[in-house]
């Protein structure tokens, strides 16, 4: 299969090297043209993920309309904050029909839309098919080969399929599923638990309180995620508990390392301005509370930590409140 990967960051990057392993030829655009230069000349992005070989089948442009034009399936791996701009740039040079992924773990901030509603927004007639690629992925890890499992969601089950054949190999192990909102939700909304679990860390707090933190958290993003029509098995997967046990935990999670700052008591501007990674968790936090409250849904965690990135409560105030709300029954969903 021939892919346009768009977005050079660290997992756009690791995508790309990913499906080249995988034997497929990839075109890889990258916003910045010294990077796609670079990768053109070394095989390598300076970066992210610098020392990753991606393959000869990698091939990178700075050029919309190059890319756009390199195959009809785009595998977008962009910001949440900037799918929507992106994608219209290359609709302006898409003439027929194409098949989009998504690597894009966030929702919408002004239409509270996810990345498939982006995409109907943008291509309309011209988008064939949509699936969502997420799981409990670190970028870094599946670059260097470890192995990996993670479910690719689409509603045109042919399409999923495709896309679990050509991009699972000996490293990487794609289920697919046809769970699109479900699996859309659960990735994006694990981003703001991750923070609340490195601000725990920040904190000094233990296992006892992280444990506590993860189950209630994947309670409350199943609550909301099953009410606009994700299915309860999804939240058990990997695209669910996989993926939130790994940014809960895993010292690679930027979302988690924000978290951290704020348990040591940095402010979010302060922090933000001292990395240049995406945390799609901060913006997430203001989408998901929004959502919460059109729906009725209850998510005090979510909400404490909207509180804390957006109202500058402090972490240990946040969690305060978390403890003393009023006793209930561990309740079904």
């Amino acid at each position: 299969m021939k892919l346009s990967v768009i977005g050079a960051g660290s997992f756009g990057t690791a995508m790309a090297a990913l499906a080249a392993k995988c034997g497929n030829e990839v075109m890889l655009w990258a916003h910045d043209p010294k990077v796609a230069d670079a990768i053109g000349r070394t095989g390598r992005n300076p970066s992210y993920l610098a020392n990753i070989e991606l393959g000869r089948s990698v091939h990178a442009t700075h050029d919309v309309a190059e890319a756009a034009g390199f195959s009809d399936t785009i595998f977008m791996v962009v910001p949440s904050h900037h799918y929507r701009e992106v994608l219209s740039d290359l609709a302006k040079h898409i003439r027929k029909p194409v098949k989009v992924i998504s690597g894009t773990k966030g929702i919408e901030n002004e239409s509270l839309q996810r990345m498939s509603e982006v995409s109907t927004a943008v291509l309309g007639s011209r988008l064939a098919a949509f699936a969502s690629l997420s799981g409990p992925t670190f970028a870094i890890e599946v670059a260097r080969g470890d192995p990996t499992a993670a479910v690719i969601a689409s509603t045109d089950v042919d399409f999923a399929q495709e896309l679990q054949r050509v991009l699972s190999c000996g490293t990487f192990r794609l289920y697919h599923s046809s769970d699109v909102v479900g699996v859309e939700l659960a990735g994006s909304l694990k981003n703001v638990i991750a923070i609340a679990a490195g601000a725990l860390e920040g904190l000094g707090l233990g296992s006892n309180t992280n444990a506590a933190l993860v189950t209630r958290g994947l309670h409350e993003i199943t609550r909301l995620g099953m009410a606009l029509g994700g299915r309860l098995e999804t939240f058990a997967g990997l695209a669910g508990m996989g993926d939130l046990v790994l940014t809960c935990t895993g010292s690679l999670s930027r979302n988690r390392s924000v978290g951290v700052a704020l348990g040591k008591g940095k402010r979010l501007g302060e922090i933000l301005d001292d990395t240049k990674f995406v945390a799609e968790g901060v913006k997430t936090s203001r989408s998901a509370k929004e959502l919460s409250d059109r729906h009725g849904i209850e998510m005090p965690i979510t909400n404490e930590m909207y509180r804390v990135l957006y109202e500058n409560e402090s972490p240990r105030n946040a969690i305060h409140r978390l403890m003393s709300r009023a006793l209930k029954a561990e309740s079904a969903l």
